[in-house]
């Protein structure tokens, strides 16, 4: 074989890798640990159908995520993807400390005394919280939950001396450095610790495209963040991960003031009664749709996969659900972090996603998300709205969308439609951070000439990648005049030559 025929197979392979990457609508998030941390194995898991990578500052060094990013971006310029970067700062965590031996069984009706002063090694006398406040924020019949509540305690008495005292409601094995949860406390930390702002530091001169902000209790956790990332012109959008009660209360203008929301459900699955985090969920997802903000749904979705090559029925059954309520992505953790198979993990959940889109999703949602006209982009809205409408009413094989902000991209695919979506955009950060919203595949274009050739231009694209083909049907929205970079004003439909 000659070289050049085999660079142009090797072409064609590369560019058929790229669309089979993309058919899947609902996007896939993987966590990145030991179990995936080289060039290869995130190369493998790219191809089995992740579409962003989540680093856990939770956990490892500055040096690990570097490496890590740097293999990412390394994939994204070698391959057809365009694979986005999240970085997940680990919030007010509150956390045993350590234990003597390595653990501590602990019986119901057990007294047990917890301190925030001191971090002792802890035994049935003394156990340290790392949470400063912990003896000023509780009070007399709260309950204190550890280890994903799998232990359970209430408070019996604050001291003098700022220890809390406890008695042992639901007992078992207490192992260190096991998180603790006060679903009956207001918690006064900060939203962003200590920790978390050398993390961010690090995380804006990195320049990824996704932030995630644990714990948010209020707007204001989010706005705060935001203020910090536009002081340091940092580009990067922020996710609100959702995972306490005093969120919900606020979920409004929470999911109002993020560029996209995280359904966290493992500590949200502590925090609140348990029988409540599946509507909390839908709910989550159908603000999240209405407000046209990408919404992940996350935690234990294919644990069993740590370990075995296949999952629980129930597991199959809630990304099913997931899907079907309509999240933009579903997230593994510790499946792909630092479970036995990270790829097979990602291709179940690739093949469920695809099932279930292929047959029972509910496609063209316009009628639940009509344009608002107190939306200050309410025209902009009504095209967005017409041309999902129009690309159902035609069946449409492409509807296309330009974005300087990201906001058509987000609105187009917050319609869900059945046409495949494009997102044409100048803004190169635009492209990879779009890879987390339903349905879209983002690409790179940079010219500015008239709507037409604009238009034109687009459509070759796409029929150069194979995505389109003489005799289909092609939706377009875009601004005109091209060079004010108004918001979107022009909806057009195209008979590909």
């Amino acid at each position: 074989m000659s070289n050049n025929v085999d660079k142009y197979l090797h072409k064609q392979m590369d560019k058929q890798a790229g669309i089979d990457h993309t058919f899947h609508r609902t996007k896939i998030v993987a966590t990145v640990g030991p179990a995936c941390d080289t060039y290869d194995k995130l190369l493998e898991l790219v191809k089995a159908g992740v579409n962003v990578f989540r680093l856990n500052f939770s956990h490892g060094t500055h040096e690990d995520k570097a490496k890590i990013i740097e293999y990412i971006r390394a994939i994204n310029k070698a391959e057809p993807y365009n694979i986005s970067i999240l970085a997940d700062l680990q919030g007010p965590k509150l956390r045993v400390g350590e234990i003597q031996n390595g653990s501590m069984e602990i019986a119901t009706g057990d007294i047990l005394t917890f301190s925030s002063k001191e971090k002792v090694v802890g035994t049935k006398e003394k156990i340290y919280v790392s949470y400063p406040d912990l003896h000023a924020d509780v009070k007399v019949g709260d309950k204190i939950l550890i280890d994903d509540g799998k232990l359970e305690v209430v408070v019996i008495e604050v001291t003098k001396a700022g220890d809390v005292k406890v008695a042992v409601t639901y007992g078992g094995l207490l192992l260190p450095k096991k998180g603790v949860n006060l679903p009956d406390t207001a918690i006064s930390l900060p939203a962003l610790t200590d920790k978390d702002l050398v993390d961010l530091d690090f995380i804006i001169e990195q320049q990824v495209d996704w932030i995630a902000l644990s714990f948010v209790r209020k707007a204001e956790d989010i706005v705060d963040l935001k203020r910090r990332l536009n002081e340091k012109k940092c580009v990067s959008k922020v996710i609100a991960k959702i995972e306490m009660p005093s969120a919900m209360v606020d979920i409004r203008n929470i999911i109002l003031e993020s560029d996209a929301v995280m359904v966290a459900r493992g500590d949200l699955g502590v925090e609140l009664p348990v029988e409540k985090v599946p509507m909390a969920q839908r709910d989550i997802i159908r603000k999240s749709i209405h407000r046209a903000k990408p919404v992940i749904v996350a935690t234990q979705m294919m644990e069993s996969m740590i370990d075995r090559i296949k999952p629980n029925r129930s597991e199959i059954t809630d990304v099913a659900n997931a899907v079907l309520e309509g999240a933009d992505a579903v997230m593994l953790s510790a499946e792909t972090a630092t479970g036995k198979h990270p790829a097979l993990v990602v291709e179940t959940m690739r093949k469920i996603i695809l099932e279930v889109e292929r047959t029972e999703y509910r496609y063209d949602r316009e009628e639940d998300l009509r344009p608002q006209p107190h939306s200050p982009n309410f025209l902009s809205d009504a095209i967005c709205y017409n041309a999902c409408n129009m690309s159902k009413d035609v069946k449409a094989d492409a509807l296309i969308g330009m974005t300087q902000s990201g906001y058509t991209g987000f609105v187009l695919s917050s319609y869900r439609p059945r046409s495949p979506l494009f997102i044409f955009t100048k803004v190169r950060s635009l492209v990879n951070q779009l890879s987390l919203s339903w349905g879209v595949r983002a690409i790179y274009y940079d010219e500015e000439k008239d709507l037409d050739t604009i238009v034109a231009d687009q459509i070759n694209i796409l029929k150069e990648r194979g995505f389109v083909k003489s005799g289909d049907s092609v939706i377009n929205t875009g601004s005109t005049p091209v060079h004010l970079h108004l918001p979107t004003n022009v909806l057009k439909i195209t008979k590909v030559d």
